[in-house]
């Protein structure tokens, strides 16, 4: 079956180029660094390295205090990044500059990956969240390279979509050298489709783990004093489909609550012109953060169109909504502003976060709606009454705290494979 998956890929390997053209369209940094992506660039003058993959900015984000303890820890063993979008790349560049070395993920096809482990040497690899691919593993396995899936989580959708091709997905999943899970339903789901259950530990997600930085609340404060004071909340990673609902759900709220601001950030850079468009097209007076053009009284949509300023924005901000939920994308990471002590609101699609999103919904520290209508109904809400918001967010907050630990354990993990 194997064989089967490796020759369905190389035949779509000119699709993929194709699709990585029309992408660099919109965003052109994805027709750059394409060798890269077969496994050629210049070989890294060390005798081995730690090789840890993370597709884009989010596991990126989740890696950053694992590599950071990699680096105070293991000084002598240097770390190599692998990533697959451009906005990924950058937010590597961002946190670790030249601390770790970075190259784009190669392909998962054999030549390749030989390619990728004769100039790279990684004596072991970390992939992050979900990243399963079949001759990455195998070529793993022969070589004889550990391999770690690090805060892993698989939802009960992707578990069922592996389970059409049980054979292939139990020798795939087999492969995995440990899988250090983010909740004991990972764990289980992992196991039913082929990890041996003395390779699976529940180590809990070490998004709770994330660290604010010491700046962070004073820039927000300017920024707050910059927004002129308002009442704000933010849409925090929205998706293609969500930001018109969520310009609806603002038009009521400015009625209900006059002067509120809304501060909208995309997901995806390349989404920012049409979005800013959309707003324009709606009629809300916007401002794009990019522009640097002052966010006056009139001004109803703050379009957060700049990379790794999202933090700041929830700071700054009174209540939240989480995006990828109103629509079926599984929704993105709600802990940030729980962290922040700011009340969390999502859609009814969050399977790639369902046990976090559940965790804050049972102990109060967030809502669940299932449309604009409801988004509006709770924004206005917290808006409007401090006192509640502040407790819903207080209770965020709390169960943040509680459940932070998972990074000493994951990183425990590693240690044991880096131990001779």
């Amino acid at each position: 079956m194997l064989h089967l998956y490796t020759i369905l890929f190389y035949l779509l390997v000119p699709v993929i180029l194709l699709r990585l053209l029309w992408r660099s369209l919109r965003a052109p940094a994805y027709r750059r660094r394409w060798l890269e992506r077969f496994g050629i660039f210049p070989a890294f003058a060390i005798e081995r390295t730690v090789w840890i993959h993370a597709v884009s900015v989010g596991e990126v984000q989740a890696a950053e205090r694992l590599v950071k303890l990699l680096l105070e820890n293991h000084q002598q063993l240097p770390i190599v990044i692998t990533t697959t979008t451009p906005t990924g790349s950058d937010r590597v560049c961002s946190l670790f500059g030249d601390t770790v070395l970075h190259v784009y993920a190669p392909y998962d096809l054999p030549p390749i990956l030989n390619s990728f482990i004769r100039r790279a040497r990684p004596c072991l690899l970390v992939m992050m969240e979900t990243e399963v691919w079949p001759n990455m593993l195998a070529v793993c396995e022969r070589e004889g390279i550990p391999t770690i899936l690090a805060n892993a989580r698989l939802s009960e959708k992707s578990a069922a979509s592996y389970a059409k091709w049980p054979e292939f997905t139990r020798t795939t999943f087999g492969r995995i050298g440990l899988v250090a899970a983010q909740s004991r339903e990972d764990a289980e789901r992992f196991e039913q489709l082929g990890v041996m259950p003395d390779r699976i530990e529940v180590t809990g997600s070490v998004k709770f783990d994330s660290r604010l930085p010491a700046s962070l609340l004073e820039r927000a404060e300017v920024l707050s004093r910059d927004w002129g004071g308002r009442p704000v909340w933010v849409a925090a990673s929205t998706q293609e489909g969500e930001d018109g609902q969520v310009l609806v759900a603002h038009r009521q709220i400015c009625r209900l609550v006059p002067g509120s601001l809304l501060v909208l950030v995309p997901r995806h850079l390349e989404r920012f012109d049409k979005v800013y468009a959309l707003c324009q097209r709606e009629g809300f007076s916007c401002v794009r953060r990019s522009s640097g053009d002052p966010c006056g009284a009139d001004v109803e949509v703050f379009l957060g169109d700049t990379m790794g300023e999202l933090s700041m924005f929830l700071a700054a901000a009174d209540a939240a909504f989480v995006g990828g939920s109103l629509v079926r994308h599984g929704g993105q990471n709600v802990l940030e502003p729980a962290a922040l002590g700011k009340p969390v609101v999502f859609g009814p699609h969050m399977y790639n976060f369902a046990s976090i999103s559940e965790l804050l919904l049972e102990h109060d520290a967030a809502r669940v709606v299932a449309g604009a209508d409801e988004l509006a109904d709770v924004i206005q809400l917290w808006l409007s009454d401090a006192s509640e918001r502040t407790r819903v967010g207080e209770n965020g907050r709390r169960v943040v705290a509680e459940n932070q630990g998972a990074l000493d354990r994951l990183f425990a993990l590693v240690e044991q494979q880096l131990t001779p």
